[in-house]
């Protein structure tokens, strides 16, 4: 864990069971994620590794154990207070981008923004910088049908980093790009994030996306398996 000057992890989970259905996804995880750190969770398909990254964003609630985000209890939080800190807090990528079809690449970006009350000018301001940020300020006219997957998948960067979110979560986010678009994009996200002080909790099956973070762990069954001497947490 990168030394920050803030003690202990901004995010952790402790002993996370989460079952779908008759089958266990998470058997006990536990994991640590400190301020600006880059930390990558690697492992099998089915192994667990998005399962554990919708528990520790608070997309899904674990059934046992707990969520710790900058010392409150995630796991316990009304659903209101999460959708809220989705929305400011954290930011989300997915394997396919999930831009909204109907609107171009600027409005994409934009639209944490918008949500959040900020006015239209100002919001596509700050859009058209990030996606100059990301190499994609060409971009900010066409609607996700017309780009490419590397293309999308800087777009959906852009809209996860506009808020200023503490912790950006990346489920795959290479899973569907070529070898040359998955390096620009985890070179651009790996920057960016750097440069904002961001921490980045990255899902991949891939070791070259892997290689990009200051820390790799392993999920094996629902299980860590790799040593985590950072995990400081009080269920």
């Amino acid at each position: 864990m990168k030394n920050t000057g803030t003690p202990g992890p901004l995010l952790a989970a402790h002993d996370l069971v989460k079952t779908h259905g008759a089958t266990p996804a998470l058997r006990g995880a536990s994991l640590s994620l400190g301020p600006g750190e880059i930390l990558a969770v690697t492992g099998a398909s089915g192994s667990g590794k998005s399962t554990l990254l919708h528990c520790m964003a608070g997309i899904v609630r674990p059934d046992e154990g707990s969520v710790t985000y900058d010392r409150q209890r995630l796991d316990r939080l009304p659903e209101k207070r999460l959708s809220e800190l989705r929305r400011t807090g954290f930011g989300v990528v997915f394997q396919f981008g999930q831009l909204i079809p109907e609107l171009t690449a600027l409005d994409n970006v934009a639209l944490p923004l918008l949500l959040a009350g900020t006015s239209r000018p100002r919001a596509h301001e700050q859009a058209r910088d990030w996606l100059e940020r990301f190499g994609a300020h060409d971009l900010a006219a066409l609607r996700p049908g017309q780009m490419s997957g590397g293309q999308a998948q800087r777009t959906a960067l852009a809209r996860a980093l506009i808020t200023g979110p503490k912790v950006v979560f990346a489920d795959e986010p290479t899973g569907a790009l070529d070898s040359l678009a998955a390096e620009q994009v985890m070179t651009a996200l790996a920057r960016t994030a750097r440069e904002a002080g961001t921490a980045v909790l990255l899902v991949t099956h891939d070791a070259r996306t892997a290689a990009y973070a200051d820390r790799e762990v392993s999920l094996l069954d629902g299980v860590v398996v790799a040593e985590d001497p950072a995990l400081e947490v009080t269920p």
